[in-house]
């Protein structure tokens, strides 16, 4: 495609090139259906290699493939951010998955019964839309943010990437999350005074990289609590949820006694500023000379010109379908369907049950078409 406003007609059209666009591309291909994965990075895996160099994943090589493709690594190991880069890239080719990459969405709207997709100077018009992506998108940090002094240095988590950034002095991690607790960890360990602040989120009653881990409890705890009992069909599934989609999971890795033992100052939560420096919420100043906003993010989704958004932005939905907009599906959000819904491991069954449903609602849709009596038509 190369003019302006030309359009081009597809079946489905998928937003994101991540594990959730890529799983929900390979079980649309298995239906035989017409479909194009538009991606805005340059390449498939970006997402993954852009995030900070010593990341690794929490869950081991043997959760780690989608379907139709085992991780090609070690089924203890937990494989670095740049293998699972490579293997989304790898896994795009093996299925050749019809991926446009450099492509970023700007709009999407209804014309009638079909979809409009605006992504720059290309325009798609579909039976069905799916948005495989997860609600990290627009990196939030505080309006006070403005209000510190220009010399200390300020990075989102999206933004950090290795020590080097930060210049010599303190840091101020403030977000206690799995990412708050990893970088802050990095940045005491590179001779940096280090605090962390905000809430207890919770910690795994066990190390994850542990023999017994390993053998048994990774398994119990991944494929069975988090793939098959906390979802929103038990109780105890919709109990959690609430808490999980709001404040995040438990530590996983990098657990509390690790940043004591390492020298992380734990404070209460960051409440603003006083002479441009940030002050706790009981009034102490911390001298920092950098501060990490892990803080989370905007669903980023206000590119959706539909009405399916709720008050903060999220899509209203029922395991990834919109009863109002049924040509609409999400997949990848966090707790679609179950706590390993945004996991590697558990993004397929999503995606299948996706896939699946377009499949009936094209079906239908065709097979309504041809009913139609010829005069009508």
């Amino acid at each position: 495609m190369s003019g302006i406003g030309r359009t081009e007609r597809v079946q489905v059209v998928v937003i994101g090139a991540g594990q959730a666009g890529l799983s929900v591309g390979y079980h649309l291909a298995r239906r035989g259906i017409q479909f194009v994965i538009l991606e805005a990075k340059a390449r498939v895996g970006d997402t993954w290699r852009e995030r900070w160099d010593s990341l690794r994943l929490f869950t081991p090589g043997s959760l780690d493939g989608l379907d139709g493709m085992p991780f090609p690594a070690p089924r203890h190991r937990f494989p670095t951010k740049d293998e699972m880069a490579d293997y989304l890239e790898a896994y795009a080719a093996r299925f050749d998955l019809p991926v446009r990459t450099g492509v970023r969405v700007t709009r999407l709207t209804r014309r009638g019964e079909r979809y409009l997709v605006e992504a720059g100077e290309h325009r798609f018009e579909a039976d069905h839309v799916v948005v495989a992506m997860a609600t990290f998108q627009d990196p939030r940090v505080p309006a006070f943010a403005a209000d510190l002094a220009p010399e200390i240095r300020q990075l989102h988590s999206v933004e950090y990437r290795r020590p080097s950034q930060l210049q010599p002095g303190g840091v101020l991690v403030v977000g206690a999350g799995n990412s708050g607790a990893e970088i802050a960890l990095e940045a005491v360990r590179n001779g940096h005074p280090t605090w962390l602040s905000g809430r207890d989120t919770g910690k795994l009653p066990f190390r994850i990289d542990w023999l017994l881990s390993r053998l048994v409890l990774q398994p119990l705890l991944l494929r069975v609590i988090f793939h098959r009992l906390l979802t929103v069909d038990t109780p105890m599934g919709r109990k959690v949820r609430p808490k999980v989609i709001g404040t995040g999971g438990p530590l996983i890795r990098t657990l509390p006694k690790d940043l004591l033992a390492a020298g992380v100052q734990r404070v209460g939560r960051t409440a603003g500023t006083r002479d441009g420096k940030p002050v706790l919420e009981d009034g102490t100043l911390i001298e920092a000379t950098n501060v990490v906003w892990c803080t989370g993010f905007h669903p980023g989704f206000s590119w959706i010109d539909l009405p399916v958004l709720d008050e903060h932005g999220e899509p209203r939905h029922e395991r990834g379908l919109l009863p109002d907009e049924p040509g609409l599906s999400f997949v990848g959000l966090h707790f679609l369907y179950s706590m390993s819904s945004t996991m590697i491991h558990g993004v397929g069954r999503d995606a299948e049950r996706i896939a699946e449903a377009v499949e009936k609602r094209l079906n239908a849709r065709a097979a309504g078409r041809r009913s139609v009596p010829v005069a009508a038509a």
